[in-house]
């Protein structure tokens, strides 16, 4: 598999999966402003979408969206229990990693744009406020999500990663800031980060 990412992007939730579930993989750095991957390839022919992440099967095959590749990495390995592999805790896992890439990531990605106005920032950051709100007490006082590590960990580890890039405070969420230090000791993450050069 190759994983195309960008550095702190998204794409660093895969990134971690792939380090944490111990699967043999390549990293090809995106220049998300160019479209060009390091190697020089022309990325809108390898993603249409023209962003990360995009993984690239071993049949050649590209998948998207970090949910969807959550999922499929962790399906690969279901014995790490990362997302469970049956039943109700199953569906309740994917119900956070949803909730996390439709509540949480999109407004935190809005703040990084520059023509946003101050009325769509404010806006943006009042719906993020809601949003911390009840992830951060479903977290409650569990070390992780859903008691033990898994994919939504990593997943909501790399959006609030973001908060100080764009100049949102988490001070209003001790559990939530607890819950990213955990996070970024484990070593698959320290492994992953400086991979991207973020360590």
């Amino acid at each position: 598999m190759k994983l195309y990412f960008t550095p702190g992007a998204c794409s660093l939730v895969p990134h971690i999966l792939l380090e944490e579930l111990g699967l043999a993989h390549e990293l090809e750095q995106v220049d998300l402003t160019t479209k060009i991957t390091k190697s020089g390839a022309d990325f809108s022919a390898i993603n249409s979408k023209g962003y990360v992440p995009a993984l690239a099967l071993d049949n050649g095959h590209i998948l998207t969206e970090v949910s969807v590749l959550a999922q499929y990495l962790c399906d690969q390995r279901p014995d790490a229990g990362l997302i469970p592999a049956t039943g109700e805790a199953r569906y309740q896992l994917l119900s956070l990693l949803v909730y996390i890439s439709t509540e949480i990531h999109k407004p935190m990605g809005s703040l990084f744009n520059p023509k946003a106005s101050v009325d769509a920032r404010a806006a943006a950051q009042a719906l993020l406020t809601r949003r911390l709100d009840w992830i951060s007490a479903e977290l409650g006082d569990k070390p992780y999500l859903s008691g033990s590590y898994s994919a939504a960990d990593a997943y909501l580890f790399t959006v609030l990663n973001w908060a100080n890039l764009v100049k949102f405070d988490l001070s209003r969420w001790p559990t939530l800031q607890a819950h990213n230090a955990r996070v970024a000791q484990r070593p698959a993450v320290q492994q992953a980060m400086k991979a991207e050069g973020l360590l």
